[in-house]
């Protein structure tokens, strides 16, 4: 009778659906999850072998720009245009893949009237990694060196992105006869010296280093890419297509430890005066003055202020339109910026 009861009034039946055991339900979970797991480690192998094979290939099909000159240990790469009286220098901010294609617009249009060259540190572009530390005193030496050696003589005007604007400003500050001016593309601050990076955050770099071996930055960056728009704004295809393979090695020993010393960087630039007789202008983009940081402590235009008034009274500067990468939308700006400021005061020798 008991059995009729629980049959007809549908117990049985919330019995089966509602109140399985939850180890069924755990093992569902868990096999879910097992699929997930299996699918990841498929893709990651698959993106660790493309980068190996595939990608490795292709990169080392690009041909250096231009001259590859003994520097100590190794070689850099030294890309030069043009031909004019003066010496423009430039050099690249960091996790740029290849400087010799990213300035490229740039380069060309500023090779009209002067000799431009580009120079790619250790373990950037062209340039081959270095066992020497990445100090400031180092790079300061494998620029000088890099440049004669490539039979480029001083005295240079220097036009640093991001970081190597510190590395532009303690060039000077050392040799301030080899350097005839600096024009600074949104460069960083020798002003404001911010707290060390923490041991923890230094160590999360190797995650980076762990995403570019399994190919994630050479499969997602032609994804990412507007090649249209760059063609557009001046790059060649070829330049497209190269710093889109340079991007997924751009990561590597020489590389993180420029990140890691930043801060040590900029203490060893504001150690030093800025001689009065390097002229200085700073070209600033609107994001980076108008963006707060939350890893500096002053408003960003305090922070440009500061750096101004670091550099003292033939401190010039100009907001322009763009990201921090100002040089890629302003080519034009920061040619005619450059005629102007070199043609005052009998600049040009």
């Amino acid at each position: 009778m008991n059995d009729i009861i629980f049959k007809s009034s549908g117990y049985e039946h919330y019995l089966d659906t509602c109140c399985k055991p939850k180890h069924k339900r755990g093992k569902k979970v868990m096999m879910v999850l097992g699929i997930i797991l299996v699918v990841i480690t498929a893709g990651m192998l698959m993106g660790t072998v493309l980068q190996t094979t595939y990608f490795k290939k292709k990169k080392a099909q690009i041909e250096p720009y231009g001259q590859m000159v003994d520097v100590y240990d190794g070689q850099m790469h030294v890309y030069k245009m043009g031909s004019g009286k003066e010496t423009i220098v430039l050099l690249p901010g960091m996790g740029i893949g290849l400087p010799s294609a990213d300035f490229g617009p740039l380069m060309r249009r500023l090779s009209e009237k002067h000799t431009v060259v580009c120079i790619e540190y250790f373990g950037v572009g062209f340039s081959c990694q270095t066992e020497r530390a990445r100090t400031s005193e180092n790079y300061l030496d494998e620029i000088r060196t890099a440049l004669k050696s490539a039979g480029v003589a001083a005295p240079y005007i220097l036009m640093p992105h991001s970081i190597s604007s510190v590395y532009s400003e303690y060039y000077a500050s050392k040799y301030p006869d080899e350097v005839q001016a600096i024009i600074s593309l949104d460069g960083t601050s020798t002003a404001y010296i911010g707290d060390d990076m923490p041991a923890f955050v230094q160590s999360l770099l190797g995650i980076a280093k762990f995403q570019q071996a399994i190919g994630l930055t050479s499969i997602v960056a032609p994804i990412a890419t507007n090649k249209d728009k760059l063609c557009a704004i001046g790059y060649t295809e070829k330049e497209i297509s190269d710093l889109l393979y340079y991007a997924g090695f751009s990561i590597n020993n020489n590389t993180l430890d420029q990140i890691a010393s930043t801060t040590d960087y900029i203490k060893d630039a504001n150690k030093l005066t800025y001689p009065g007789i390097v002229r200085y202008f700073k070209i600033i983009s609107k994001k980076t003055y108008e963006t707060r940081n939350s890893q500096i402590k002053i408003t960003p235009q305090e922070y440009q202020e500061q750096h101004l008034a670091r550099i003292g009274d033939q401190a010039k500067y100009e907001i322009l339109e763009g990201t921090h990468f100002i040089y890629i939308h302003n080519v034009n700006r920061i040619s005619e910026i450059t005629d102007a400021f070199l043609s005052e005061r009998n600049l040009q020798p």
